[in-house]
């Protein structure tokens, strides 16, 4: 194992099934976030079913800490290797993205998410930690949507999450398409997975945003 994670192909190929984790991850994370725009019953119901869930709490949620952090270290250590071995980003090293200007700065884009997922973990993960573990407050299934709804008053917390999500956006277009070809993608797909890649890039982020602006304006 540890002569697969030497290689140059274990690292892009270790990136790149932690990437797809993180991504699934998203989808269901937009999946449950979105349902506070239309229903708090729905949102606090499902928001406890995760909260509570001991598989949920206890085994994936566990993985899915180590998978992000698996995926910005292994990308650190990527950057550094590449750069050690020939001057060359790894996120250079991808063909026709080699042009876009996201492909060059992967590594930049990266650290901003980074920072963003800590503030984001203090904001709600910390947070249950807290509730569940440190001061023991009796569970209310009912509390969830109105701490979401408070976490997105403050205008720098807003416009922090929007920077966020456009940057993790551009990191997607590119990193979608990485992912894949790092996984042996043949060419004929690449035109395929890039406007799939495009739409996620998209979606996924503007969905995020959407949530954050439309609390803010309606609270």
């Amino acid at each position: 194992m540890s002569g697969f994670f030497k290689s140059s192909i274990g690292r892009k190929v270790a990136m790149a099934l932690s990437a797809f984790f993180l991504m699934f991850f998203l989808i269901i994370h937009l999946a449950v976030n979105i349902t506070s725009l239309f229903s708090e019953d729905l949102f606090n119901e499902l928001s406890h079913f995760m909260g509570t869930n001991p598989l949920i709490q206890f085994a994936l949620q566990p993985v899915l800490i180590f998978g992000v952090v698996f995926h910005f270290v292994m990308g650190f250590i990527l950057e550094i290797k590449n750069k050690k071995a020939n001057g060359i980003a790894y996120a250079r090293n991808n063909g026709a993205a080699n042009s876009t200007w996201m492909s060059r700065n992967m590594i930049y884009s990266g650290l901003v998410i980074l920072a963003f997922l800590v503030l984001h973990f203090a904001d709600f993960w910390v947070h249950e930690i807290n509730v569940k573990y440190i001061n023991v407050q009796p569970e209310d299934p009912t509390r969830y949507y109105h701490e979401l709804v408070e976490k997105f008053v403050p205008i720098w917390r807003v416009a922090a999450y929007v920077i966020a999500f456009i940057l993790l956006g551009l990191h997607l277009a590119h990193g979608f398409t990485s992912a894949f070809q790092s996984m042996g993608s043949t060419a004929g797909r690449k035109k395929t997975l890039q406007n799939i890649g495009k739409a996620y890039s998209i979606i996924i982020p503007l969905g995020f945003i959407i949530i954050a602006l439309f609390h803010h304006l309606n609270h």
